[in-house]
């Protein structure tokens, strides 16, 4: 099986600060660097696990999207595209603070121009589809998208994760993806902001019943994550506890391993643990696309 993404690959700029300045003041990196991110982080993740994967998004040319490109080629990530000729990919300004906790303003590029004709065919039995809710935030890339949704092949599964922006989603796009997605992955806040509720796993059971076909990751940091697969009982299933540096990317870790342990035939439980501890693992190193690799998981699972 393929992963086919969707996403945004933008750049990062990680800047590292004790504390976030407040409004209309200035404090000092401690460090700065720049790396791909935004949907590199997960198909990072997925071909470190041993998941083929396709990057289906746009990229653009200038030295942002040179960076995106050569990232995307040392990770083993096939393009589909070659890079628009009219604009630069874009990037996102990241504030890593002293408890490692993110905080993003982001600046659109060609990753945001996605078109009808951009979008290849799934093939039923060999492509699994990686969307973002940040794809669903630029007009062209949501009217392009959301037909395409819903004219794939219905045995083509689908993985969607709403990102931190989901309350500012269109809102007939958000329920064309409800009614298609086969598996809705995100963080308690995120599942909270779009059921209102407070506690992560009745916010599991909401979005099972609100979706058409999907089950469900609510992701919960150190403690894991409550999997909600339809016609069973919701699983809490534990995280690994570690001394976390950087947040950045665990997210993106835990989506594009799960996705890795699904595409091998896992079960969910068990494709969501090696998720939990690869998320776990990702946290103990500094940058965005510190996902492990599959030995490297496979042996701390062991020890565990």
């Amino acid at each position: 099986m393929r992963l086919l993404h969707l996403g945004n690959v933008v750049i990062d700029l990680v800047l590292t600060v004790g504390d976030l300045p407040t409004r209309g003041g200035d404090v000092i990196a401690s460090s700065t660097t720049t790396a791909a991110g935004g949907g590199f982080n997960v198909m990072a993740a997925a071909v470190r696990q041993g998941l083929p994967t396709l990057y289906a998004g746009a990229h653009g040319t200038g030295p942002f999207g040179s960076q995106a490109r050569e990232a995307l080629e040392r990770a083993g990530v096939e393009l589909l595209h070659p890079a628009r000729e009219d604009q630069d990919t874009g990037f996102v300004v990241t504030l890593v603070d002293a408890s490692g906790e993110r905080t993003f303003v982001t600046s659109r590029g060609a990753e945001a121009t996605l078109t009808s004709e951009d979008l290849p065919d799934p093939v039923v039995g060999r492509d699994l589809v990686y969307l973002s809710g940040y794809s669903l935030l630029h007009d062209s890339n949501r009217e392009a998208l959301i037909p395409w949704l819903g004219a794939i092949s219905a045995d083509v599964p689908v993985f969607f994760d709403p990102g931190p922006l989901v309350a500012e989603i269109p809102e007939a796009a958000l329920e064309a993806v409800f009614a298609r997605a086969d598996w809705w992955s995100c963080n308690a806040g995120e599942a909270t902001a779009v059921t209102g509720l407070a506690e992560p796993l009745e916010a599991a059971r909401s979005l099972v019943r609100r979706t058409g076909r999907a089950d469900v990751l609510v992701r919960t940091g150190a403690a894991g994550c409550f999997l909600a697969v339809r016609g069973a009982e919701v699983r809490h299933i534990d995280g690994f506890a570690v001394e976390a540096v950087d947040l950045n990317g665990a997210g993106d870790a835990h989506s594009g391993t799960f996705l890795a342990g699904i595409a091998d035939g896992k079960e969910p439980a068990e494709a969501a643990r090696r998720a939990n501890a690869a998320a776990a693992l990702a946290v103990t190193r500094r940058g965005p696309a510190t996902s492990p690799t599959r030995d490297e998981l496979e042996a701390y699972l062991r020890g565990r």
